[in-house]
């Protein structure tokens, strides 16, 4: 039997364990680093790493590693030893609070947006105290933030420090200013839930497409895909909830907090849903939740695959951003509470996220632009690509009063009355929850649904308390010289959504009519990521992230390079691999199929002059028709790629040229690959098929 509370953290080098083992003193400064922001001296930094290395030998480690996000989009490590020589040609096991504190990976190995050159290689990583550090294999991993040797931030992980820095800053003072002078620190938390599909490894080692893009660049439909709808919630398959159990244990002895498991709405589609932590330990947990999935799934022989669009014609996979604002006294800042038309504080704040969403809609649409992605969002696939936000029928019926200066009347029914005698009523949510909208409020958070499955959540999170940190500066000028506090509260509050009210669209954001609708509005509708990153450079963008000290204007440029070039890269792989597999397996397996059914009906016809050779004449005559074309469209699919080259100085016309003409050429070759597919033998297709892999766990 488990002892899940004992086996919890056990892995990890947490509040207890540092208690246990530090001193007093050195315990408390660490702690006011990790709950106050403080500084940390090099003495508490020694105490700390000897600590860490004790029990980390204790527990068979023999290497530590300054574990970090560079721009790459996975993680990074570098692993050394323990052993420091002594004297008698022996070793001892040593570890200090330098080597704790400042780690020194190969910077020119990573992407830098032109910020270093290739010679230029030198890079740091350091220590995140609020990170706790954990042990996996055998070695102490320790969560870093990474730079260049002159300061350049080259990671994922530093921005949102920062911003968490910045946006607590600013809410304190806020907070200050009405009467709130016992808080210190607010934090930002987020729960992010986690889709994923699960394949048979046998299927997943034949297929070069999943193997090298992470999703199938060819398949014919099942006969059956999710449009039963008995997949979602369904039953556990017994290979999946084994895989799932082990997840779980792994999972919470490193610490995470792993909540809910269940099917998602496509076959061989799944979701886990932690619960709520502090940003940046969410974004830690959630990268490392990544790669023990992966390694979990490869110990029950199945593969885990974390792409946005695996397989077409089902739905792909997200990642649902669970945000919000609470403060060290214990308060979350987005709970309206009973009665939302009188709590000014609450208003204040969603006042400033509707400023800031409508305000910066381009940025929180960029942060999720990927190649994956664009499959998604691009495709109307939850949510669509025009971000809004959805408040439900309460919220957005108090907005409206406040606008309008109306009378505030609740929408919502607070009970739910079942109609059966043994069936309990019980209360109803305040609001309803909108799957199609990209940012919802749900009871008190906002959902961020518009995220992709691989996508590291430091990014989203950080541009999300940066414009919001931005906004609350300013209504903190504006109200700290106020006569009448309250009255100038209602007036900026009213002002600030009636100026932004465009944004608030609680209908059907899949609907032909809001995309009309949001186009009126002035809303911004980017398909794809090129359309999308190419504003992330735009002046109001760059000097949001300045303004509040998150980044400088190289890094960021730096960062609007690296999308690109990723982008490009992405597409590319995907492009060569479709030539690949067309021109290599393919065709000849069409070719070869052609031949067998023509030596069929000329082996019929010389049996006898009156047996009918229609149905090989019939697939004879399309197949033929069908590889012609097909092997046209690969050569010239080939080709636009290798036309890349005359872009490759201007890193949105390439990406934009990747996405406008290579992109669509190898739809153009998938259509008629596919086609192929639904009138080939099995026996001669070189791939598994959609049927096999989707329902072969």
């Amino acid at each position: 039997m488990t002892n899940v509370p004992e086996m919890f953290g056990s892995m990890v080098f947490n509040d207890r364990k540092m208690q246990e083992r530090l001193p007093a003193t050195t315990y408390k400064a660490l702690k006011k680093t990790i709950k106050n922001g403080e500084p940390l001296d090099i003495s508490v930094a020694n105490a700390v790493a000897n600590a860490m290395k004790e029990w980390a030998v204790e527990m068979g480690c023999t290497h530590y590693t300054h574990w970090f996000q560079p721009m790459t989009g996975v993680t990074a490590e570098k692993h050394d030893s323990f052993i420091y020589p002594v004297d008698d040609g022996q070793i001892i096991m040593e570890f200090s609070g330098k080597e704790l504190i400042k780690g020194e990976p190969d910077a020119s190995s990573f992407p830098s947006g032109g910020i270093r050159a290739t010679f230029e290689a030198r890079g740091y990583t350091t220590w995140d105290p609020t990170s706790p550090a954990f042990i996996r294999d055998r070695t102490l991993y320790i969560p870093t933030a990474f730079c260049s040797s002159t300061g350049e931030i080259l990671d994922k992980k530093t921005p949102l420090l920062r911003s968490m820095e910045r946006l607590s800053s600013v809410a304190v003072k806020v907070l200050h200013l009405l009467g709130k002078t016992d808080v210190t620190r607010v934090t930002t938390t987020v729960g992010p839930e986690q889709e994923y599909f699960l394949i048979d490894k046998t299927a997943y080692d034949k297929r070069p497409d999943l193997i090298f893009t992470g999703r199938t660049l060819f398949g014919a439909p099942a006969p059956k895909g999710q449009e039963l709808e008995d997949h979602y919630f369904g039953a556990i398959k017994t290979r999946v909830a084994a895989f799932m159990n082990d997840l779980d244990e792994e999972l919470w002895k490193l610490g995470i907090f792993a909540k809910t498991k269940h099917n998602e709405v496509a076959p061989s589609q799944h979701e886990l849903a932690p619960i709520f932590e502090t940003s940046n330990i969410a974004t830690d947990h959630n990268e490392l939740t990544m790669e023990v999935m992966k390694k979990t799934a490869e110990k029950h022989g199945l593969v885990c695959l974390l792409h946005e669009k695996p397989f077409a014609g089902v739905n792909g996979s997200g990642k649902h951003n669970n945000w919000s604002i609470s403060t060290n006294t214990g308060e979350n800042l987005l709970d309206p509470g009973k009665h939302p038309e009188n709590n000014l504080q609450f208003q204040l704040f969603l006042a400033a996220i509707v400023k800031a969403v409508h305000e910066y809609q381009d940025l929180l649409r960029i942060t999720v632009a990927s190649a994956g992605n664009d499959h998604r969002l691009g495709a109307n696939e939850a949510p669509p690509a025009i971000i809004s936000m959805y408040l439900g029928d309460d919220l957005g019926a108090m907005v409206n009063a406040i606008i309008s200066g109306s009378e505030y009347v609740p929408q919502s029914k607070k009970e739910m009355m079942t109609g059966v005698d043994v069936l309990p009523d019980f209360k109803k949510d305040t609001s309803d929850r909108n799957r199609t909208s990209p940012f919802a409020f749900t009871g008190n958070k906002f959902e961020f649904r518009a995220l992709g499955s691989s996508l590291n959540i430091g990014c989203p999170n950080y541009m999300l308390n940066t414009m919001v940190a931005d906004e609350l500066s300013q209504f903190y000028d504006e109200l700290a010289g106020a006569e009448d506090l309250e009255a100038a509260l209602r007036a900026l509050v009213k002002k600030t959504l009636t100026a932004h009210q465009n944004i608030i669209f609680n209908g059907d954001n899949y609907s032909e009519e809001w995309v009309k609708e949001a186009e009126r509005r002035g809303l911004c509708h980017y398909a794809s990521m090129p359309d999308a990153m190419e504003h992330y450079v735009d002046r109001k963008n760059i000097d949001l992230f300045v303004r509040n000290g998150i980044l400088n204007e190289a890094e960021i440029r730096a960062r609007y390079e690296i999308e690109l070039a990723l982008y490009s890269k992405q597409i590319r792989i995907e492009a060569l691999t479709m030539v690949d597999m067309a021109e290599k397996n393919i065709l000849p397996a069409v070719l070869a199929f052609v031949k067998e059914l023509t030596d069929t009906a000329l082996a019929k016809k010389a049996l006898s002059p009156q047996y009918s050779v229609y149905a090989e004449t019939a697939l004879i005559e399309k197949l033929s028709a069908e590889s012609e074309a097909f092997a046209k469209k690969a050569e010239e699919l080939e080709q636009a790629v290798a036309n890349a080259k005359q872009y490759r100085s201007d890193s949105l016309a390439l990406a934009k040229y990747y996405r406008n003409t290579v992109f669509v050429l190898m739809n153009e070759l998938r259509a008629i690959g596919d086609a192929m597919e639904r009138k080939s033998s099995a026996q001669f297709w070189p791939y598994p098929s959609y049927g096999e892999i989707l329902f072969g766990v």
